[in-house]
C-alpha cells in the first residue's frame, strides 16, 4: 500500500470546454498520444470516483465533484497499477480512448479518439484558467458540447449503445451539424 503525504495532492478546479471534432486536420499538429482506460467505480449526478490507467503502466484514482456546467473540483492520486486493475473488476462502466495533445495559439487541446463501443467518436476539450475565457478555435472544431452530460466520459462508460459518428442523433443530423460547423468554422489567425 502506498502512503501519500497530504501535502503532495492538492484539490484543483477544472474548467473546460468540449467540442465535437469535424475531421482529422488536427492530427498533423498532435504532439503526444496516451492510451487511456477509465473505469467508473461510483457515479452519482454530481460526483464520480474514477480509476484511470495510462499506457498500461501508470494509474490514478480521482474524485470529481461538479460545481457548475464546465467546472469541477478534482482530487487525483497516483495508485499502484495492480490496484487499478483490481478496481476495474468493480466498474459500473469503462471507456477506452487515445488522447492526443495539440497546441493551438497558447492553448493545449486534448483530442480524445474513442475505441471500443464508441469507435468513431472524437471530442476535443480545452482547459481554461477562468470560466469567461474564450480560446481561439481551430478550424477542425465542430459544435460545442460543453455541459452536455451525454458526452461526459462517465456517461459514455455507462452507455451501452453505440454513439454513431460522434453524436447521439441520426446520421442525417450528424451530416447537417458538420455542414453547419464547417460553414461557421473559425479560420486560424496568421
Amino acid at each position: 500500500m502506498l502512503h501519500h503525504d497530504p501535502r503532495e495532492v492538492k484539490m484543483r478546479v477544472e474548467i473546460e470546454r468540449k467540442f465535437h471534432v469535424l475531421d482529422d486536420r488536427w492530427r498533423k499538429h498532435a504532439s503526444r498520444a496516451s492510451e487511456i482506460r477509465q473505469a467508473y467505480i461510483v457515479s452519482t449526478r454530481n460526483r464520480v470516483v474514477r480509476v484511470r490507467t495510462v499506457n498500461a503502466v501508470r494509474a490514478t484514482l480521482a474524485l470529481k465533484i461538479r460545481i457548475g456546467p464546465a467546472r469541477r473540483e478534482e482530487y487525483e492520486y497516483e495508485i499502484p497499477y495492480a490496484d487499478a486493475i483490481g478496481l476495474f473488476e468493480h466498474a459500473l462502466g469503462v471507456v477506452e480512448k487515445t488522447r492526443y495533445e495539440v497546441d493551438y495559439q497558447g492553448h493545449c487541446w486534448e483530442i480524445d479518439v474513442y475505441t471500443g463501443l464508441h469507435r468513431g467518436l472524437v471530442i476535443a476539450e480545452v482547459e481554461l484558467r477562468n470560466a469567461d475565457e474564450d480560446p481561439p478555435r481551430p478550424i477542425w472544431l465542430g459544435p460545442e458540447i460543453t455541459g452536455n452530460r451525454s458526452y461526459s466520459n462517465r456517461a459514455l462508460a455507462m452507455n451501452t449503445r453505440r454513439i454513431e459518428g460522434g453524436s447521439l442523433n441520426t446520421h442525417s443530423q450528424i451530416r447537417e451539424a458538420k455542414k453547419v460547423a464547417r460553414s461557421t468554422a473559425y479560420e486560424p489567425i496568421k
